[in-house]
C-alpha cells in the first residue's frame, strides 16, 4: 500500500468514526471566529467558549475591540492564558481590520495573514469554518497525529499542512483536519494514546510505541 493509499484509507475510517467532527468554537460571524481562534492558542475550545459570550456581548465589532480599554480586555480573557499577548494581538488585529479592510474580515489567506497575530493556522480556521474555502488547520493535535501516522516527517506546521494537502483533493482538506483534530483529542492523546481502541491502529506505524 502506498503512502497516499494509506492516507486516504485513514481519512475514510476517521471520517466514518467521527461524523460529528466540526469546529467546536462558538461563533456567529467570521470576526467572532477569528477572535475565538486567537484565544484558543494553547487553550481548550471549552474554555474559550466560556469566555466569548460575555466578550462578544461587550465588544461587538472590530472597532469596539480596537478602542477597548486594554486592561478590561485582558481581564475578560485572562482565563484563556497568555492574556496579555492575546489582548495585544486581538487589539492590533482589530485596528488593522478597521484601517485596511473597512472592518470586514478578509476571505483570502494573504489578507488574513496580513493581520497581526494571524498565521496560516488561524487563517485556515476562518477560511474553512466560515467561508468554506479549503484549507488544512494544523494545530497541536493535527501535528501530533499526522506525525504518528507517518503522514509527515516535518515538525513545522506550515510544512505539515503542505504535506497533508498532497494526499487528498482540496474538497476534503477541511474535513481531514477536523477528523485528525478530534482523533487527537479523543483517542491519540499526547501522553497516553488509546492504541487499543484506535480505529486506524492497523495503519499506524507508531502503534503501541507511546503506551
Amino acid at each position: 500500500m502506498s503512502l497516499q493509499e494509506r492516507a486516504r484509507k485513514i481519512f475514510e475510517i476517521l471520517k466514518k468514526g467521527y461524523p460529528d467532527a466540526k469546529i467546536e468554537l462558538t461563533y456567529k460571524n467570521p470576526f467572532q471566529l477569528l477572535i475565538a481562534t486567537i484565544l484558543s492558542a494553547q487553550c481548550t475550545d471549552v474554555q474559550v467558549n466560556k469566555v466569548t459570550p460575555a466578550l462578544f456581548a461587550k465588544f461587538k465589532t472590530p472597532n469596539d475591540f480596537a478602542k477597548a480599554n486594554r486592561a478590561t480586555l485582558e481581564s475578560m480573557i485572562r482565563s484563556t492564558g497568555f492574556y496579555k499577548n492575546k489582548a495585544a494581538s486581538i487589539q492590533n488585529c482589530s485596528q488593522k481590520l478597521v484601517s485596511d479592510f473597512n472592518g470586514r474580515v478578509p476571505n483570502t489567506m494573504d489578507g488574513l495573514t496580513s493581520l497581526p497575530g494571524v498565521g496560516r493556522k488561524t487563517a485556515n480556521v476562518v477560511l474553512g469554518g466560515y467561508f468554506g474555502i479549503p484549507g488544512i488547520v494544523v494545530d497541536t493535535h493535527v501535528s501530533r497525529v499526522s506525525q504518528r501516522l507517518g503522514l509527515t516527517k516535518n515538525e513545522n506546521a506550515d510544512k505539515i499542512e503542505f504535506d497533508l494537502q498532497k494526499f487528498l483533493t482540496a474538497k476534503d482538506w477541511i474535513q481531514l483536519s477536523l477528523v485528525l483534530m478530534i482523533h487527537g483529542r479523543r483517542c491519540c492523546s499526547a501522553k497516553k494514546p488509546n492504541c487499543t481502541g484506535c480505529p486506524v491502529a492497523s495503519l499506524c506505524p507508531s502503534k503501541n510505541k507511546f503506551s
